[in-house]
C-alpha cells in the first residue's frame, strides 16, 4: 500500500519539480563580458510601427518592451545582454543572449531549465551554433541550427527567441535606441 501511494505521489509531481537554476542574469552577463567594468540597463520600447517593421522582416516580437544590459569598459560599449523566456514543451526556459558590439551573437547561456526532458540544449556544442549569427542569419532549426532529437520544441523555441533578440537589438541600434 505504501509503495503504491509513493508511486502515485511521484507520478503526480509537476514537471517543474525538475527545474534547475544554473546562472543568474548578472552571472551570465559577467560570464559573457568578463572585461566589462559596468553594465548599464536600458529599455527598448517599440511602438506599433516598429513592431510592424520587424514583422515585415519575418520577426514577431512577443513584447514591445525589452530590457537590455549594455556591457561597457571605460565607457565604451562591448556589447549587449538580453534575458528572455520561452516555453519549452510545457515549462519556461530562461536564457540570456550576449551580442557583441558588432551585432553578432557572442554567447548563449541557459539560466533556468524547468522541463523534465530536452536539457541537452544546455550542451556547449548546441549553444555554440549561435556564435557569430547576426540579424541577417536564417537562425532556423534544420537550416543553420541543428535540432536535438527529443528536444525539438526547446530547440525551436530558444532558436526563435534568439532570432527575435538579435533582430530587436539590431533594430534598436539602427534607430538610436541603444546608441
Amino acid at each position: 500500500m505504501r509503495i503504491a501511494l509513493a508511486a502515485s505521489v511521484v507520478a503526480l509531481a509537476p514537471a517543474s519539480a525538475f527545474a534547475v537554476d544554473y546562472l543568474s542574469a548578472e552571472q551570465a552577463a559577467r560570464l559573457m563580458f568578463p572585461d566589462a567594468d559596468r553594465f548599464e540597463s536600458r529599455d527598448i520600447d517599440l511602438d506599433a510601427a516598429q513592431l510592424q517593421a520587424l514583422a515585415a522582416q519575418g520577426v514577431q516580437p512577443r513584447s514591445a518592451h525589452w530590457a537590455v544590459r549594455i556591457a561597457q569598459r571605460g565607457g565604451t560599449p562591448l556589447g549587449f545582454v538580453v534575458v528572455d523566456e520561452v516555453i519549452g514543451k510545457f515549462e519556461l526556459i530562461t536564457y540570456a543572449v550576449g551580442i557583441g558590439a558588432d551585432g553578432a551573437v557572442k554567447q548563449v547561456e541557459v539560466l533556468s531549465y524547468r522541463e523534465s526532458h530536452g536539457h541537452e540544449i544546455r550542451l556547449p556544442a548546441w549553444r555554440k551554433q549561435f556564435i557569430g549569427k547576426t540579424s541577417t542569419s536564417p537562425l532556423k532549426i534544420g537550416e543553420d541550427i541543428a535540432n536535438i532529437s527529443g528536444a525539438t520544441l526547446s530547440c525551436t523555441h530558444v532558436t526563435d527567441g534568439i532570432k527575435r533578440i538579435v533582430a530587436v537589438v539590431a533594430f534598436a541600434r539602427r534607430h538610436g535606441g541603444l546608441g
